[in-house]
């Protein structure tokens, strides 16, 4: 083309960097092409360094990812029983002498734990019979009379505040294909609940019911029906408009479908069968904490790996965002949790909200939820993403920051494609693409509960922290 054609005709601008730029021209009436360009690992020389030099163990670190990502794609994880947590997962007493409580996220003490944290273990420490009521439960909570642990160390998850204790049930979820177990207490259901930090007698009262009735009939059904295989099932789920995270009613439905024979099988009264079913079938993320568990036992067999880039853990406390890479064993890397993005419940506003907490980014972790938002375009609009081709971008998104697609989880409104899977920490330092959640917000004053529903983002400081620690591993310094 020559200069005096260009000249002559209508500019055509592609700006590269910053938008501000591609606004200005754009509302001058300037056609203009905004492309996200930034530089590689946000033009930290240190760690442009390290993944220059880690290229150099290429071969050993693209054999090691072989293995994880074999690991997690021929995980065969089954919904077997429902158990009070202290019978099955070591280590959680019983007794009074005995108190250990799990939460979601990351190591934290009481001093640094957040309002709705909080909230939700006063609330607990009352369930268990610890204390007599919430002002005297927060009193032995601060007093040091309660011993607080991460779900993660004991092969648990949690949704949000995530709290664990020995008399709730908890989901059993096996992964036949490597033999080991993960946990995840039963969903609530959603508004005024103990994983978003209420704790109230309402609160209360629900848990003695799942303890008491709901989790008994549900394990027996499970047994009585041999295990309910979750791989096909979150298949279909995806066939059916579900990302597993903030949309799972196609997944609760089939859950319902597949053990309703066998709940009404399991000895209960018709008056508490029909409340049982009608648990499950008005609360539309009954599948989330089942899902939960399926990714804490298909993530699990991954740690470990020599020299896998692989993640293996995202979770957060609503104070600290926790990353646990492959590579490097159980160490987490940790930076302050940002605030969720997303619509607020009417008489609600970002400035009620506590930053993001939860367990949950375990299903982001296994490649579905905000990973798989393509799937589900019903969910757009909830959590403030925008159009469906918004719902498209994060899939495409998070397909730069992970290894491979998932050949058993497609999504037919991409032709078919496998879910984004097996997230490279490399990957994200490199692109500074921060992995994204979908999540629930939680008001930041204990005991109110939920009041909204978003995205949240991981924030790029575990990731970096992460490359950092794995490079020494390899032998790599900065």
């Amino acid at each position: 083309m020559s200069i005096q054609k260009l000249l002559s005709g209508v500019p055509r601008v592609v700006n590269i960097g910053l938008s501000g730029f591609a606004a200005d021209l754009a509302s001058q009436g300037t056609p203009v092409v905004q492309v996200d360009w930034r530089p590689p690992a946000r033009g930290k020389k240190h760690l442009l360094g390290l993944l220059a030099q880690l290229a150099g163990s290429e071969a050993r670190i693209a054999k090691a990812n072989e293995e994880a990502l074999e690991r997690m794609l021929a995980g065969t994880p089954v919904l077997v029983d429902v158990q009070p947590a202290g019978q099955v997962i070591e280590g959680l007493g019983a007794s009074l002498d005995d108190r250990v409580l799990l939460h979601a996220g990351p190591p934290i003490t009481w001093e640094r734990m957040c309002g709705p944290m909080q909230g939700a273990i006063a609330g607990a420490i009352v369930f268990e019979g610890w204390a007599k009521d919430l002002e005297s439960a927060t009193k032995l909570a601060a007093s040091g009379g309660v011993q607080f642990h991460p779900n993660h160390h004991f092969d648990a998850v949690g949704p949000m505040t995530g709290i664990t204790t020995a008399s709730m049930p908890v989901m059993v979820v096996e992964n036949r294909a490597f033999g080991n177990r993960a946990y995840c207490m039963i969903n609530e259901g959603l508004g005024k609940v103990m994983r978003f930090g209420a704790n109230n007698a309402e609160v209360i009262t629900r848990l003695h019911w799942l303890a008491d009735s709901f989790g008994p009939a549900f394990g027996a059904a499970l047994r009585s029906s041999g295990g309910l295989e979750l791989v096909p099932l979150i298949s279909r789920g995806l066939a059916m408009g579900d990302e597993m995270h903030q949309r799972n009613v196609a997944c609760s439905a089939l859950t319902l479908r597949a053990l309703s024979p066998h709940l009404a099988k399991a000895g209960a009264g018709s008056e508490e069968l029909s409340k049982i079913l009608a648990f499950i079938a008005g609360n539309e993320q009954f599948f989330l904490n089942i899902g939960m568990a399926m990714g804490k036992s298909i993530m699990d067999p991954v740690r470990g790996i020599e020299a896998s880039t692989v993640v293996t853990a995202m979770c957060r406390n609503g104070t600290d965002f926790g990353v646990r890479v492959s590579g490097t064993g159980d160490q987490w890397f940790t930076a302050p949790v940002e605030m969720p993005q997303g619509l607020y419940f009417p008489g609600y506003t970002e400035k009620d909200a506590n930053p993001d907490m939860g367990d949950s980014a375990i299903m982001e972790t296994i490649g579905v939820g905000a990973f798989a938002m393509a799937a589900a375009p019903s969910v757009v609009g909830f959590v403030g993403a925008g159009s469906v081709r918004d719902a498209f971008a994060f899939t495409s998104a998070m397909n730069e920051i992970t290894l491979t697609r998932n050949p058993r989880w497609t999504m037919p409104s991409l032709d078919g494609q496998g879910v984004p899977t097996g997230i490279d920490v490399r990957r994200v330092v490199e692109t500074g693409i921060q992995p994204a959640i979908n999540t629930g917000i939680a008001h930041r004053k204990p005991g109110v509960g939920q009041v909204g529903a978003g995205v949240a983002r991981a924030p790029l400081a575990c990731f970096e922290q992460g490359l950092v620690a794995l490079a020494a591993a390899l032998g790599v310094k900065a």
